[in-house]
């Protein structure tokens, strides 16, 4: 049997990087995580490139491989004489068929969970989102010249607690629909009638 891969939540998040638009991981750190050589991910990568379309797979430019070493601070990046590969979330999944070990596998389904988990929190708060931006773009059309007044200041404020109130009457409800008793689900037989 495999040996349990233990990974945090948080260590996989710190390792998803947003690069031109997508959520990606480093063929570094995916490495790193299955416990192979980046050489070793890359040869297999590139031995099965066919499933790995640009929209599972993008190799850095120069520019953006500097700018994410920058970014960092740290020279960890360094030393490699080839751009790394960014995978997307579906690029994860296609590495579990290209490196079938246990440890991939479990890795993969870790990883993945933690994308789904991300998605489901940014659509759970993408109305908040949009209301946040209406209120900076209000905030930017008073103008940072112009001194607010203590009024406008507190209407900001009410209007984030209104939505803060309408979020939280929601999820109530939300609870209390998933809370309320269910009707079984089968054939109703002599006995169960009542």
């Amino acid at each position: 049997m495999a040996k349990a891969i233990i990974l945090q939540d948080e260590i996989i998040i710190s390792k998803i990087y947003n690069i031109r638009g997508l959520k990606v991981m480093m063929d570094k750190d995916l490495a790193e995580m299955y416990g192979v050589e980046t050489k070793q991910l890359k040869r297999q990568v590139k031995r099965n490139i066919d499933r790995f379309p640009e929209e599972f797979m993008l190799e850095l430019t120069s520019n953006e491989f500097e700018n994410m070493r920058s970014q960092n601070g740290t020279t960890s990046w360094g030393g490699s004489r080839y751009l790394p590969f960014a995978f997307t979330e579906h690029g994860v999944l296609m590495l579990s068929s290209v490196l079938n070990s246990p440890t991939a596998i479990q890795v993969n389904i870790k990883i993945i969970k933690v994308f789904t988990k991300l998605r489901e929190i940014f659509i759970d708060n993408k109305d908040v989102l949009l209301k946040l931006e209406k209120l900076d773009k209000k905030i930017m059309n008073i103008g940072f010249d112009v001194k607010m007044h203590d009024g406008e200041i507190e209407s900001i404020f009410s209007l984030i607690d209104e939505w803060r109130k309408e979020r939280e009457e929601e999820r109530a409800k939300e609870k209390a629909r998933l809370a309320a008793p269910k009707n079984p689900i089968g054939f109703k037989t002599k006995s169960s009638k009542k």
